[in-house]
């Protein structure tokens, strides 16, 4: 694709942490826009960014940058899209497509929807797609490359806008389903954020235990507690948004999971080992379907490489 035929003609990245300074790159590296500005109110993350020479334009004042902008991607935490839409709701201009990528969804749309003018169109979406990493040169074009892409319009959303915002998506690689904010949530509450909490929690349980230090935590750490630890070093501003934005689902999602962690504990009091030999087959069916399904590799040992 070249700037002759691109998608839009301007697009504003609204954050320029891991995924904002991503969408910058594979937006550069797919030529789907003319120009690209980027705008992040931290100084010292937009000089970086522009060390790394990630947009065309950059900028400190949100406000400012979305001026004429065709497409403008919020990539800030879920908790700031009120500030920020109030920011920018009067430099919009009549057509843009306000979209976002943040982990909940329906909590996006009320915060955005009730500021902003008629004629913009607010469609929200998650790219599935993330390290523990974090800044502006954490970020990668391939980051989304066949990874889905999560896109939850409002009832009666604009069809020809939907459509520009899906096939971006798709020039970056990624995989676009449609579901609904509500639906959404709930589906992402299972597979991320009640795995990001447990790993918070029984990371910070060894941290704590007073029988175990520090030290004997690090030092023996078996490839369990050590994968726990790299998503447990995910951005904390971030999750704790997620938390307070989707705290209906998550809570859902808790109680179950409380429910067949108390089945478990019984069966491992009562010696029940036909029950953990099944309930450990079953997941074990999980993690090879998820490799099947193309969403991680079947490398040995988390793709860890090893020198002879």
């Amino acid at each position: 694709m070249t700037a002759t035929d691109s998608i839009f003609n301007r697009i504003t990245i609204v954050g320029a942490g891991l995924i904002g300074s991503s969408v910058a790159r594979a937006v550069r590296k797919y030529e789907v826009c003319e120009t690209l500005a980027l705008v992040d109110a931290n100084e010292a993350i937009i000089s970086e960014a522009r060390d790394l020479e990630l947009a065309d334009e950059y900028y400190t004042d949100v406000a400012k940058s979305v001026d004429n902008s065709d497409l403008i991607m919020l990539a800030v935490p879920v908790g700031a899209m009120a500030s920020v839409g109030a920011a920018i709701a009067g430099n919009l201009k009549a057509g843009a497509i306000i979209s976002d990528v943040g982990s909940v969804k329906e909590s996006v749309f009320k915060a955005l929807d009730p500021l902003l003018p008629e004629g913009v169109h607010l469609i929200p979406g998650h790219p599935v797609a993330g390290t523990e990493q974090s800044g502006p040169s954490a970020g990668f074009a391939t980051l989304f490359d066949d990874r889905w892409c999560i896109i939850t319009p409002p009832e009666g959303a604009d069809e020809a806008a939907l459509e520009k915002l899906s096939a971006l998506w798709k020039a970056f690689g990624s995989r676009v389903e449609i579901m609904t904010p509500q639906h959404h949530d709930l589906v992402l509450a299972i597979t991320s954020h009640v795995p990001h909490l447990i790993a918070y929690n029984i990371v910070g349980t060894a941290s704590d235990l007073e029988e175990v230090t520090r030290s004997e935590v690090i030092k023996y750490s078996a490839g369990g507690f050590r994968d726990f630890t790299r998503i447990a070093a995910s951005d904390p501003t971030m999750w704790r948004d997620v938390f307070l934005n989707n705290k209906d689902a998550v809570l859902e999602m808790l109680g179950r999971f409380s429910e067949d962690l108390t089945a478990l504990q019984r069966a491992i009091r009562w010696g029940d080992g036909d029950a953990l030999f099944d309930l450990f087959t079953r997941t074990r069916g999980i993690r090879r379907r998820i490799i099947d399904a193309g969403q991680d590799d079947a490398a040995a040992d988390f793709g860890r490489t090893h020198e002879d």
